[in-house]
């Protein structure tokens, strides 16, 4: 059997095509003589159901066949059988039709009459083609799995970040846990819904989760202040998206990027009058919008320090009245549809 390893194989198996039994006969002769195991068809339909029942390291088949011509099989072959190679036989004044045989992917031709050396040649030169062909394409599916190992690992370096990263967090805010959980998850929903990415999504996920870390510089008698917050508290608390922004700067890492952004424009409206910079519309990151949405969202329907949860209808008729101001048309519009697919989700991590 031939395969991707060491050299030539005679063992092959080859599949001799031709309308005329003659001819068939006298390769397969020529090629078993040679040590390789050979199949005869003598049409294209024949041929296809070979095909269909065995596997073959090539097929030799001449090209003006009735029915399905050599060039259909070829096409047949390229695109059900890539691993096979195949090696077109033509009349002496078919050179063209052989050229086009070689442009669809044939490995090669041999022209009628038939020479024993030129037919021997064409086939060690196409199994041998085909070898160096599977042992390229081996090489790449290694490297591609090593890439996405690789992959997997930064992926999971990053996430133990994050997820310290939120645990000092957590120690100083006591509605981070759950929250954080169901900020990443929704907008992970979210950005698959807008047609993001998977990349993307993941990144999001994890990115949004982040979205608050700069409350970790606010002062507790700020941040867990049960009452009502004065005009100059909540100017302070404002600061934590600036905080976030500074905590998370200067990394080139895309999941780290997407964070900052978040944690800088997450409180942006889209009528220019959010926080901290006032930024209109899209000039808000996408990301930054999701989590607004979803942020604001999640504030609403759950207990906070300062009030207990909102009941979901006044919850969404609220968001709604906010619909070209507080938030993206679009966004909020993604948000409603996804709505039964974000309760699952907060009632996954509630309980």
């Amino acid at each position: 059997m031939s395969t991707i390893n060491g050299a030539q194989s005679k063992a092959a198996k080859i599949l001799i095509v031709d309308d005329e039994p003659d001819v068939c006969g006298l390769l397969s002769r020529w090629l078993t003589s040679e040590g390789y195991s050979c199949d005869t068809a003598n049409n294209g339909q024949m041929a296809v159901q070979l095909l269909e029942q065995k596997q073959f390291d090539l097929v030799v088949s001449d090209i003006m066949m009735p029915g399905i011509s050599g060039i259909d099989l070829l096409t047949i072959v390229k695109n059900l059988y890539r691993d096979t190679a195949v090696v077109m036989v033509t009349a002496v004044d078919d050179r063209k039709t052989a050229g086009l045989a070689l442009d669809l992917g044939a490995y090669g031709y041999a022209i009628k009459p038939f020479d024993k050396n030129e037919i021997l040649i064409s086939v060690v030169n196409a199994l041998e083609r085909r070898r160096l062909t599977l042992l390229s394409q081996e090489y790449e599916r290694s490297l591609e799995a090593k890439v996405e190992d690789r992959t997997r690992q930064i992926r999971q370096r990053e996430e133990e970040i994050v997820l310290r990263l939120i645990s000092a967090v957590g120690h100083r805010h006591d509605e981070t846990g759950s929250h954080i959980k169901r900020i990443g998850l929704s907008s992970a929903a979210m950005a698959k819904s807008l047609g993001w990415t998977p990349e993307s999504e993941q990144d999001i996920k994890l990115a949004a989760s982040m979205h608050d870390v700069g409350k970790i510089g606010i002062p507790d008698t700020i941040l867990r202040k049960p009452g009502r917050l004065t005009r100059e508290e909540f100017d302070v608390i404002k600061t934590h998206t600036t905080i976030g922004a500074e905590i998370l700067d200067g990394s080139d890492a895309p999941l780290l990027q997407m964070a900052r952004e978040i944690a800088l424009s997450h409180h942006e409206k889209w009528d220019g009058s959010g926080y901290p910079q006032g930024l209109i519309e899209e000039a808000t990151p996408e990301s930054a919008r999701i989590v607004g949405v979803v942020d604001m969202y999640d504030a609403l329907v759950n207990d906070r320090v300062y009030r207990p949860a909102l009941p979901e209808d006044e919850a969404l008729s609220l968001m709604k009245m906010g619909k070209g101001e507080s938030f993206d048309p679009r966004i909020l519009d993604c948000f409603l549809d996804l709505l039964t697919e974000i309760r699952h989700i907060q009632e996954e991590v509630n309980h």
